[in-house]
This record gives structure tokens, C-alpha cells and sequence, in this order.
């Protein structure tokens, strides 16, 4: 039988792809996606540890604009992957980037919701994009580092963003985009990485 989408998964939805849409790098992207399906991701645990995070970093004087919630991307081929970052959380080791800090000490997350991927999308592909809370905290600009010796996490710091080019040239390679527009959280307490930093939590399947 068919059942009429629930106005509930439906205004989900609608909140899901507004997210998405005001965070597309590229103008053109607003034709050239289908979302299909979202799904909210209601864990107690990283909700809690998300407030948490917020209310150490507010005593320990954070401004409101570091403290605010934003949102960042993910994007999985299939559906078994997507929901289990969703359980486990994003947890450290689990990027092939390395160009903004150590991937065993931080994680990598997206900024833009079309620039998920070092390879452009082709026409037909699907995908699950898994939309976070993040709050940013106090994010440091570094120089992206090629090398093996791969840049620590900050003291004192949250997040690594890349130096901005704004005179981007148009002909930038799909893959730099995506390198350039990641952020790379971390969370250091007492000299230990933790394995899964709490200013991420896993919002929306879509």
C-alpha cells in the first residue's frame, strides 16, 4: 500500500535540504541535487556531550560566536556507513586527508554540502550525506601541509581551517576545493586526543 509521508519526516526534510542549500559552495548546485530522505538522528549521548562541550568552552570564556552552532557534512556511499558514524560517532582515524592536521589526532568534516568528495558527483550517483552540529570553537588558520609530518592539533585551539583563497581561480581542481573547504576538529584534554570529539554530533541522514 502507499503511505503518505508523515508531515513530520516530511518538514524534516524540508529543514534537512534548507541546511543544505545555504551551505552549497557553488551557485549552480541548487539544481543539481534530489534528496529523497532524511532521517533524524536522535542521540541522547552526543546531544548531552555537544552541550557539555559548549558549557566547558563558556567557562572557560568563550565569545557566543565561538560557541555557536553551525552545521558540517559527511558523505557516504551507502547507508550502512552513514548510520554507523551515527551510533559511534566521528572518531579519529577515519579520514585518507591529512593536509590540515594528523588524522589519528583530529577528524575531517565538510564545510560546503556539495563539496563532500575529492571527486566531483557524475550524474546519476546517490549517495547518504549525514549533516552535524559542530560547534567550531576557537579555530586556528593553517597552511595545508603535504608533508608526512603531519600538523599536530593547536593548543589552545578547536578546529583547523585552511589559509582562504579568496582569489580562488575558477579552474581549482574539484579535489582542492574539498581539501580546502574541510574542517578538522579536534579535542585535547591533559595531553590525550580524544577519540571522538564531542563538538560533533551526527544531526541528519539524507
Amino acid at each position: 500500500g502507499f503511505h503518505p509521508e508523515s508531515e513530520e519526516s516530511s518538514s524534516l526534510l524540508q529543514t534537512a535540504v534548507s541546511v543544505l542549500q545555504s551551505s552549497y559552495l557553488d551557485s549552480t548546485s541548487q539544481d543539481g541535487f534530489q534528496y529523497s530522505q532524511a532521517i533524524l538522528v536522535e542521540n541522547d549521548v552526543f546531544l548531552s556531550e555537544l552541550k557539555a562541550f559548549a558549557q566547558a568552552k563558556e567557562a572557560a570564556g568563550y565569545s557566543q560566536e565561538e560557541l555557536e552552532e553551525t552545521f558540517a557534512f559527511l558523505l557516504f556511499d551507502n547507508e550502512e556507513e552513514a548510520k554507523e558514524v551515527c551510533q559511534t560517532g566521528l572518531r579519529v582515524n577515519s579520514s585518507s586527508i591529512s593536509t590540515l592536521g594528523d588524522p589519528a589526532k583530529g577528524v575531517y568534516i565538510s564545510k560546503y554540502a556539495d563539496c563532500l568528495h575529492p571527486r566531483p558527483w557524475y550524474h546519476g550517483k546517490s549517495g547518504y550525506i549525514v549533516i552535524c552540529k559542530l560547534i567550531k570553537g576557537k579555530v586556528k588558520v593553517v597552511s595545508e601541509n603535504y608533508t608526512t609530518s603531519y600538523t599536530c592539533p593547536s593548543p589552545g585551539y578547536d578546529c583547523h581551517v585552511a589559509v582562504s583563497r579568496n582569489n580562488m581561480p575558477s579552474k581549482t581542481s574539484h579535489c582542492q576545493a574539498f581539501e580546502q573547504s574541510q574542517y578538522y576538529v579536534y579535542e585535547v584534554s591533559n595531553g590525550s586526543t580524544a577519540e571522538r570529539p564531542r563538538q560533533i554530533c551526527p544531526y541528519i541522514v539524507i
